[in-house]
């Protein structure tokens, strides 16, 4: 494995560098590995919220991802916002090939409550995307979605799940930041076909400036699977890193602010 592994983020622009691929390869570079973006989606937005969406064609965006994979050894990738049904058809068309570790954030809402998914293209995604992944990271909006459930108790989780990972991802990895916004110790459980979903325990950081952090998780699962990781050890070392990027997050803006990228080098 190369020092600094080749990591690609397919995913959306974020003009207020909070998340989309800004947050990923903030996220790849702090974490040692050479970021390559393909942007599938420009929003106009700042901490305030989306104020405009514009997508280019989806030829060009096969041509960005065909462009990256002749020229570099991709070691892992994630996807993020994809926006629209054509788009993830080129996109998976070209993905199924490729035998680099696939992490899929389901995005579909902005934090302040925007549509960044058609609603066309949840089928697209759940059809063809998340079979291609090594691991699908949902919230619970995202998961309930892709379960077609409500999710409210622990048994509830390891039922949404197994109906994810019936969906042909690898694994699932539910995200806690949703449930129980009052405690302060958070769960993400972490689903393989088979077996009882991991409790992976966390302590909750008390901060506004959550924009962007299931960008930066999923982007943080993928830079340590390019460094060689199995995918708990990398769920848990993302784990480590977004915590303490809130911790030391601050608001360089108006509204919410993102998690601080490089926490690592600030105290």
């Amino acid at each position: 494995m190369q020092k600094h592994p080749c990591v690609l983020t397919i995913a959306g622009s974020d003009s207020g560098g909070g998340a989309g691929i800004q947050a990923d390869l903030k996220t790849m570079t702090v974490l040692g590995g050479f970021g390559m973006s393909v942007i599938t989606a420009l929003t106009a937005q700042n901490g305030l919220g989306v104020t405009g969406i514009h997508a280019p064609e989806p030829e060009f965006v096969v041509q960005q991802l065909t462009t990256v994979l002749d020229g570099f050894p991709v070691a892992a990738a994630k996807t993020g916002m994809l926006f629209s049904a054509p788009i993830i058809t080129g996109i998976a068309d070209v993905l199924k090939d490729q035998s680099f570790p696939l992490v899929v954030d389901p995005v579909s809402v902005s934090t302040s409550g925007h549509a960044l998914l058609q609603q066309d293209a949840v089928d697209a995604l759940v059809e063809r995307m998340l079979p291609l992944a090594a691991v699908v990271t949902p919230n619970k909006p995202e998961a309930e979605m892709l379960a077609g459930m409500k999710i409210e108790t622990e048994a509830h989780v390891q039922t949404a799940i197994e109906r994810i990972l019936a969906l042909g991802p690898k694994a699932v990895l539910l995200k806690g930041g949703h449930f129980n916004e009052d405690e302060e110790e958070l769960i993400d459980w972490l689903g393989f076909p088979g077996e009882k979903p991991c409790g992976l325990h966390h302590v909750r950081v008390d901060t506004k400036n959550t924009h962007g952090t299931g960008c930066t998780l999923s982007a943080a699962i993928a830079t340590y699977l390019a460094h060689g990781a199995d995918l708990k050890s990398a769920v848990k070392k993302a784990q480590v890193y977004l915590s303490r990027c809130l911790r030391k997050s601050y608001t360089p803006g108006e509204g919410f602010g993102p998690p601080n990228h490089a926490a690592p080098y600030d105290g």
